[in-house]
């Protein structure tokens, strides 16, 4: 018999609790007319070029060849100007999560401590514990440290055995996002301690303002880059880490993927970042204003509210706790209208039940279609 490991993830918990975590997906993903609320994936696209790319691709068969290992230089150059770090080095992963879980697997020994955050994204956590001694998820559910992790709060719980600070800015589910004042501060206390700043930004494009922690820590920072959210690209499983060339030298040595990331999806992330000045502020610009009906229809409601306004990136989350409204309740709901949406233990262990997450880079019919059955969905089940 096959011993569980000590780090076994939970079960994923899914509107419909009742069924298996992929079966509930295969549903989601099958149905044409689901709206979709529930994974802040993008859906604003118009033909940017992304498409014919990857049909040249297949066309030309050059999927037939691996491609190089750690990425084509062109889309890592890209990468790196897109954020103007080309002094640092870069891998490309097979999205996001790869460099979450590879960062963590390279740095990490059992004697060491990890910070993160509650809300936050609970996959962090599951991937740190695997090769820490300790996950300390600091609770930064209220409005006194603005819904974030804070310079302060990290070190309250800063202790001689932190090795990794994660920082998801913006914030998934909050939408909260940092200063530049506040990610300086984080870069003092990364150097002071000699310890690493996990810096996730995968929301980045969708913030009002947004500041790199590898400006001013380029040799503590490990930063975090997806393809997923703002180039609508997250069924394609594309990412990147970027760092000092030391930091990268050490992922070398336990990368899985020694056959490069898909050829198909690099060709996709190269027009996709050669086009961006002609799509991108078409996309925020539907996506703020998306944010801005769920905000009036959210102040209409009595006892249910917005805690982080606007948020920094392309969802948040809606405080249904005073409406005695459970979460899960609140998404099945949703989801038998057609519209998926997260419960809030997808995200939090410890404020799970106080709140909905819903993400909003769809179109602004879809969006009405949400105000139109939310606001019935309280009056029901508020009833209830």
């Amino acid at each position: 018999m096959i011993q569980p490991k000590k780090y076994a993830k939970d079960v994923k918990i899914t509107p419909k609790s009742l069924k298996l975590p992929d079966e509930f997906f295969e549903e989601v993903f099958s149905d044409k007319e689901t709206i979709w609320m529930g994974q802040n994936t993008n859906h604003l696209y118009n033909g940017n070029g992304i498409m014919d790319a990857m049909i040249n691709c297949v066309e030309s068969k050059e999927y037939c060849k691996y491609p190089p290992p750690e990425g084509f230089v062109e889309l890592k150059d890209l990468i790196l100007k897109d954020l103007n770090l080309e002094d640092m080095d870069i891998l490309v992963t097979a999205g996001g999560t790869e460099s979450l879980y590879l960062c963590m697997n390279d740095i990490l020994n059992s004697q060491d401590n990890v910070i993160t955050c509650d809300p936050g994204y609970l996959i962090i956590d599951e991937f740190a514990s695997r090769f820490s001694n300790e996950v300390i998820s600091v609770p930064i559910y209220n409005r006194e440290n603005g819904y974030k992790l804070t310079p302060d709060l990290a070190k309250e719980n800063l202790d001689e055995k932190t090795k990794i600070i994660v920082l998801i800015d913006p914030l998934n589910p909050l939408g909260s996002s940092y200063t530049k004042k506040e990610i300086k501060e984080f870069a003092k206390i990364a150097i002071k301690n000699d310890v690493y700043l996990l810096h996730d930004i995968t929301y980045r494009d969708f913030a009002r303002e947004h500041f790199l922690a590898a400006d001013y820590a380029p040799n503590h920072v490990i930063t975090i880059y997806s393809f997923s959210k703002i180039f609508g690209m997250a069924g394609l499983r594309i990412g990147s880490i970027i760092a000092s060339k030391e930091i990268i030298n050490s992922v070398r040595t336990i990368l899985i993927n020694d056959l490069g990331t898909n050829l198909i999806a690099q060709t996709a992330a190269i027009a996709a970042l050669k086009s961006k000045d002609e799509w991108i502020n078409k996309v925020i610009k539907t996506t703020r204003n998306n944010q801005k009906l769920i905000k009036e229809c959210v102040d209409e409601i009595k006892g249910v509210f917005i805690p982080v306004y606007p948020s920094d990136a392309n969802m948040l989350v809606i405080d249904l706790k005073t409406t005695e409204i459970d979460s899960e309740i609140m998404a099945n709901y949703l989801f038998d209208k057609k519209i998926f949406t997260r419960q809030g233990t997808y995200t939090s262990k410890l404020f799970g039940d106080n709140y909905l997450r819903v993400s909003f880079s769809i179109p602004e019919k879809q969006v009405k279609m949400f105000i139109k059955e939310f606001k019935k969905g309280v009056e029901i089940l508020r009833k209830s």
